[in-house]
């Protein structure tokens, strides 16, 4: 069974393994309100589709962070109704920018399972220059388990390795030069106050930062590919 868009939907079980939690788990939060029902098909089988998964995976990474299930709800009940996947992975991102990193030991059958499908060796070593995933001493591979969904969905862009690699070697230049450029801002302006004050401003302006960079690059890409776009139409 497909979406609409004709990506492939998931049993329960499926969705559980994909995303790392328990059917319990997700069961849990479908009777909580906090993800949308399945849509039921053949034989009354319940189907998940990539929305379930972007909210599933956003709902852990709050509670991860500490949200009471009141507060993930509070949190959920803002977002603009029929977001999509990929505006829940970017709340998710920015959930997770003041979240220490998320490096997790899987086995090779279980980074299958995560990945949503078989990967060959030739994916794994995408990933790996991608340092979504590296191998460790006993065969196991150590994740980053908020990369490997965009690690994955690389893998089917019709992109080289090297164009992925020299793409990412750009955001992370220019993202390092912008965070350089904002810390000496914030110095500047807090340099008289006293070292708790400090700290907690870098606590409240790390996320609001993130989200700002993250909205100002999606106008930014927009526009560039609008005009791309355009220009190759009139070519």
């Amino acid at each position: 069974m497909t979406t609409d868009a004709g990506e492939p939907t998931l049993t329960i079980d499926e969705l559980a393994a994909r995303t790392g939690v328990t059917v319990r788990t997700v069961r849990f939060y479908g009777s909580k309100g906090l993800l949308p029902p399945p849509v039921i098909g053949p034989r009354r089988v319940g189907h998940y589709g990539p929305g379930h998964v972007a909210r599933l995976a956003l709902i852990e990474e709050l509670r991860q962070q500490g949200m009471t299930l009141a507060a993930i709800e509070r949190y959920l009940g803002r977002l603009p109704a029929g977001i999509g996947a990929d505006d829940l992975a970017i709340h998710r991102a920015v959930v997770a920018s003041w979240a220490p990193e998320a490096v997790e030991t899987v086995t090779r059958e279980e980074l299958d399972r995560r990945a949503g499908r078989p990967l060959g060796e030739e994916d794994v070593e995408r990933l790996a220059a991608m340092n979504v995933v590296g191998p460790a001493d006993d065969g196991t591979f150590r994740v980053d388990a908020g990369l490997l969904r965009l690690g994955v969905q690389l893998l089917d862009v019709p992109l080289s390795q090297e164009t992925i690699l020299a793409a990412r070697k750009a955001l992370v230049a220019h993202s390092r030069a912008a965070a350089h450029e904002l810390s000496r801002l914030f110095r500047g302006a807090v340099a008289e106050r006293a070292d708790e004050d400090v700290r907690s401003l870098s606590a409240h302006m790390q996320p609001l930062v993130v989200q700002a960079l993250l909205t100002t690059f999606q106008r930014s890409l927009r526009e560039e590919l609008g005009e791309w776009l355009t220009g190759s139409r009139t070519d």
